[in-house]
């Protein structure tokens, strides 16, 4: 099963017209062909909502969904948060069935390492509150966690967190396997078409403007990643989006091939590694001196923190070579939790952004949340402490395992 974030298996996106008027008309209007857009998209013609149009500004996943480590958990602080990643490892193990591709899924766990008592009482309670909501993770030993990964120095911790159930899939692949199954049921998706506005009467949205024409629709869509917040401010919404940038880079194949090992985070650094596909590493580190904006270029600036993190929890790797990178965009917002809902002031405008770096395994969970918003259905979980607007009641849900 492969397990690398370069791997081609299953990504042939499909045909995306460049540059072509979009159609005069639609029930809704996605903005963004990210993996949060492309699996909106899928899920509301599955439903059988027709006329359903995706726009983005480049190509699909060419954003932020092109870019990450692809993890996928339920180890997490804040209920939601557990139950969304829940559905998305669920969905994720079944994504060959339904929509359909490879998306190399492969549950490898997820393994936070703790440096001191007061980490081990934080994830205590925080597996506890996961068990209670049929999460498998438990806190185990320093040894037993140098069996799940013998590059970890076991006299380096005083414990960890492990959840076997988590693991990590293909991110390109989940977005191509989105948008064919959605062009199959009829959805339209045009490539390098940005918004240029949104307009409303009456606080309800009426159209979505293009340098290409203008969509009349009764309904828009902000999946737009560390974009959102410029798509918020046409149709008058506050969504509180800050672009962050996130680095990571490949060893290439090492001269003694890794084992398989789970996806492995030092909690108190935010150090991370795990097996590539191409007998290497993926690894980086959150940089706290990463100052916010658009900048994706790929530089080394990281590495120094890296390599010193590396050298208390797993020496092996505080050397080890890099061959490549990239980075990608972080959409950050102030409590660190997602923004689901539809504006109260704007009807027709719904959003779903401001993930903080687990957009991609909340993905399909937010797929269904917005069809059923759409729909007016009840989702299988109820969002509204994630509404955009907790942030002017002071009703913020700060989720504290972000890497």
């Amino acid at each position: 099963m492969t397990n690398g974030m370069d791997s081609t298996a299953g990504q042939d996106f499909p045909a995306v017209p460049e540059s072509v008027p979009p159609p005069g008309d639609a029930a809704v209007v996605v903005i963004g062909a990210g993996v949060v857009g492309a699996g909106v998209a899928f899920h509301l013609a599955e439903a059988g909502v027709r006329d359903v149009l995706v726009l983005d500004r480049a190509r699909p996943g060419s954003g932020s969904s092109g870019k990450p480590i692809g993890g996928v958990r339920a180890q997490f602080t804040d209920p939601l948060d557990i139950r969304l990643g829940q559905r998305g490892i669920a969905a994720f193990r079944h994504f060959a069935e339904r929509p359909g591709n490879d998306v190399g899924w492969d549950s490898v766990g997820y393994l936070f390492l703790l440096g001191d008592a007061d980490e081990v009482a934080f994830f205590e309670d925080s597996v506890a509150v996961q068990n209670a909501l049929g999460v498998p993770s438990r806190v185990i030993t320093p040894r037993e966690a140098h069996e799940l990964c013998p590059y970890l120095d076991p006299k380096a911790v005083v414990a960890a967190a492990y959840s076997p159930a988590d693991g990590y899939a293909l991110p390109r692949a989940a977005v191509a396997g989105y948008l064919a199954a959605a062009v199959r049921l009829g959805v339209a998706v045009r490539g390098d078409c940005a918004v240029t506005g949104i307009d409303t009467a009456d606080g309800v949205v009426t159209a979505v403007r293009t340098p290409y024409g203008t969509v009349r629709t009764p309904a828009a869509v902000c999946p737009a990643g560390a974009w959102s917040g410029r798509v918020g401010e046409m149709a008058g919404v506050r969504l509180p989006v800050t672009p962050l940038r996130r680095q990571i880079a490949f060893t290439g194949p090492l001269r003694q091939a890794p084992p398989r090992i789970p996806c492995t985070l030092d909690f108190g650094s935010t150090l991370y590694f795990h097996n590539d596909g191409r007998q290497g590493l993926l690894l980086g580190i959150s940089d706290p001196r990463q100052p916010p904006g658009f900048d994706r270029s790929f530089t080394l600036d990281w590495l120094p923190l890296f390599r010193a993190a590396a050298a208390r929890r797993a020496p092996e790797l505080a050397g080890v070579d890099i061959t490549g990178g990239w980075a990608g965009l972080y959409e950050m917002t102030p409590d660190r939790n997602a923004l689901i809902g539809e504006a109260p002031d704007v009807r027709g405008f719904l959003y779903a952004t401001g993930f903080s770096g687990h957009g991609f395994l909340q993905a399909p969970a937010v797929g269904e949340i917005i069809r059923d918003l759409f729909l007016h259905r009840t989702p299988f979980i109820d969002v509204a402490p994630l509404a955009a607007t907790r942030f002017t009641t002071s009703a913020t849900r700060p989720e504290t395992t972000i890497i």
